[in-house]
């Protein structure tokens, strides 16, 4: 949960039709109309995104509370159902039975103004010890500055995780656990579990001019409604504060993920069980671009874990704004790095392919014609070789917009205006790029670690791709277009 200022959500506590009084089902069933009298409008928008996850309207942010629950995929995430613009949050929600194919369910959250809540933001879901499936989020009461007051609240949900009830435990964490310590912009409650444990991670600092810090609390009991402060786990260098902190284990290495208000950052080390203390040994970004954020991962049935993340930057007032990342599949590699690549079931959402190979390319560009849509995935097999720089470029087809080029030039990755640092592989100096475009949305993965992540002018349905390179020949040994398919 990005910070908010104050100002902003006194105004925004009191949507139009709402009440100081007004109980979360009120709430829901008020955002409820909301979100669907703007489905219409969103849904018809030719900008928006059709195999990224998207609420079915207004206003999204970070996912929340990702989920595997007999038999499927649960993800809820930040919605403002009352415009497409920042504003009180509630959660939304969604679940698929493969990765490939979503579907809306109702919203799961709302803010309780009758019980003096007036904001809930992100968190994460678990199943406590008496099998019931439990949401923790961070609450801000009315009145309250998120700044310097918050609780981590719980929600109690069905079997289904369809219909959630605030715990009567409320709060489940309070300020009152850290003592004489003070933690500002206290929030983002994440559950893990380790050694028969339930343990919870929160993200903010510890001065009011920053000193970013990632809180730790032990559970004591299994229904999750007492906690115990175990210190500071990390603290977080050269950031500002320590937003939607993750937590977690991947083989034998524990990993943090921290959202520092920019560029989100990874950790990767050893987790002291006895004293909750985290000892980092590599580090580097999630994601390079500057248009992904939040991100909250899954932990799989067979102990694999996947992370999405918010992807923002659009424009508002087109009835629909933000949407989620592609879910990546996670693992470390010898060197402590973190790999990602795209979640294997996407591949369900591909059409037929067009195909070229071993095209050498200088300095004259070679063509290829795309199929006819803009939500395209390319994969590109490049040995740079001698040459200096290879690069693609999507050429518009009918707009006159401004070209948009991939280029690498063996030891760098620069997409329009982004720059990452990527290695080729081998003495060919290879590259292998996947290339996801979805209408107003670029994700492009390098050698399964080096991700970015952009919104885009969308491209003409007749774009074309243009292959050369610059100093010497380079060989696209490999380019394959598919065609992408909806998620809905």
């Amino acid at each position: 949960m990005r910070f908010i200022p104050l100002f902003f959500l006194l105004g925004a506590m009191l949507m139009p039709g709402g009440s100081q009084g007004e109980s979360a089902d009120e709430a829901l069933a008020r955002a409820t109309a909301a979100v669907q009298a703007a489905a219409p409008r969103a849904q018809a928008d030719s900008a928006r995104p059709i195999f990224h996850l998207t609420a079915p309207a207004q206003w999204i942010n970070d996912p929340n509370g990702p989920i595997f629950h007999k038999g499927y995929y649960h993800l809820f995430y930040q919605l403002h159902p009352f415009s497409d613009q920042d504003g009180t949050k509630y959660w939304g929600h969604v679940r698929s039975r493969d990765l490939v194919k979503w579907e809306h369910l109702p919203i799961a959250l709302a803010p309780s103004n009758d019980k003096g809540e007036q904001a809930i933001w992100s968190g994460s879901c678990t199943i406590n010890g008496h099998g019931e499936p439990m949401i923790f989020y961070t609450s801000i009461a009315l009145g309250k500055s998120a700044f310097d007051h918050a609780e981590q609240w719980a929600a109690i949900g069905d079997e289904d995780l369809v219909h959630w009830k605030k715990s009567p435990a409320n709060p489940v964490l309070s300020e009152a656990l850290h003592g004489e310590r003070k933690i500002y912009d206290w929030r983002d409650p994440f559950v893990f579990h380790d050694r028969q444990r339930t343990l919870l991670v929160t993200g903010g600092h510890l001065a009011k001019d920053g000193q970013a810090a990632v809180n730790i609390y032990e559970a004591e009991d299994p229904a999750l409604t007492h906690w115990k402060y175990r210190g500071v786990l990390f603290q977080v260098p050269d950031a500002p504060t320590a937003e939607c902190p993750n937590f977690f284990k991947l083989g034998d290495h524990w990993v943090l993920f921290v959202s520092p208000y920019g560029k989100v950052q990874y950790f990767v080390g050893d987790f002291d069980s006895a004293t909750c203390r985290f000892t980092p040994r590599t580090h580097g970004l999630v994601d390079y671009g500057p248009n992904f954020y939040a991100p909250n991962t899954m932990l799989l049935p067979e102990g694999g874990r996947l992370v999405w993340g918010w992807i923002n930057g659009f424009p508002s007032g087109r009835g629909w704004n933000g949407c989620l990342s592609l879910p990546r599949q996670l693992s470390i590699s010898q060197n402590g790095e973190l790999k990602q690549v795209p979640a294997p079931e996407l591949t369900r959402l591909r059409g037929n392919p067009v195909v070229w190979r071993n095209i050498h390319s200088e300095a004259a560009a070679r063509s290829l014609q795309l199929p006819q849509t803009n939500t395209l995935e390319i994969l590109a097999e490049i040995d740079l070789g001698k040459a200096e720089a290879a690069e693609l470029v999507f050429n518009n087809g009918i707009n006159d917009m401004k070209s948009l080029v991939v280029n690498f030039d063996g030891a760098q990755l620069t997409i329009t205006d982004v720059k990452a640092p990527c290695r080729s592989a081998g003495s060919a100096r290879r590259l292998k790029l996947r290339i996801f475009l979805d209408r107003s949305v670029l994700e492009v993965v390098a050698n399964d670690t080096v991700w970015v992540t952009k919104t885009i002018p969308p491209l003409d349905t007749h774009a074309t791709l243009s292959v050369r390179s610059a100093g010497g020949a380079a060989n696209f040994r490999l380019v394959q277009v598919w065609p992408m398919k909806t998620i809905w």
